[in-house]
């Protein structure tokens, strides 16, 4: 009798997809797809940030039910997730012979890894506290491969992608988060310039006026490539 009710349910629940899907198609939508509530998610996300995105709004937006979406996804969280780890995804360097320049690799690596999470805000703030999916493990894996063969060794290894790791949040966040007008940041040094005997360095290198955050960060990532570096 178990089964018999099992198997009834089996039915039921594929003649309910088979007309959802009829629903969609009837509205010109393409069928729902973990691919489809992925890619709509990094939208929403983009757009209305990670307090905007709820099962709900994400179902309207794809044109379908709520309880749809649990077909391809657990919850809100595995959404997180995959979207997280679907803009995180590294598909290296434009030539296809390897490189023998350790450093350029890694540089490569490290800016295309900032690059996709100014491109996605969001993934900043997500990124300390989710699981780790594919995409990451597989920079990762690749960042510390390359560091291994450039001679760090086995004990620094961890050191040394921490390190990195945190290099690459901390630029990104600041990043994000500076938002000030070339005026703000011309009348702060102008009140700094007013205080310059208590704060003479910073008022001197024009601190708050400089706004080349990727020069910064890739000189700022070869003095720490420099310690990596083997010693000769």
């Amino acid at each position: 009798m178990a089964a018999k009710r099992s198997g009834a349910r089996s039915k039921r629940s594929q003649g309910m997809s088979v007309r959802l899907q009829s629903v969609q198609e009837s509205r010109g939508e393409p069928p729902l797809s973990r691919e489809r509530i992925v890619a709509t998610a990094v939208e929403l996300l983009d757009t209305r940030g990670v307090d905007g995105l709820t099962m709900r709004r994400l179902a309207d937006r794809l044109g379908s039910g709520v309880m749809s979406l649990y077909w391809h996804v657990d919850n809100k969280e595995d959404v997180f997730d995959l979207a997280l780890d679907s803009v995180l995804e590294y598909r290296g360097p434009p030539q296809t012979v390897e490189s023998q320049d350790w450093r350029g690799e890694v540089v490569h690596m490290l800016e295309d890894w900032r690059a996709s999470m100014l491109r996605h805000p969001w993934s900043a703030s997500l990124l300390p506290r989710r699981a780790l999916g594919p995409n990451i493990l597989g920079r990762l894996e690749l960042l510390s491969k390359t560091l291994s063969k450039a001679g760090v060794a086995d004990a620094d290894l961890n050191v040394a992608i921490w390190s990195l790791w945190n290099y690459v949040m901390g630029a990104t966040v600041t990043r994000a988060s500076f938002d000030l007008s070339d005026d703000d940041r011309a009348a702060a040094q102008q009140r700094l310039t007013h205080l310059s005997e208590r704060y003479p360095t910073i008022e001197r290198s024009r601190l708050l006026l400089d706004d080349d955050w990727s020069g910064a960060f890739r000189r700022g990532l070869d003095f720490l490539l420099d310690g990596l570096a083997p010693k000769q």
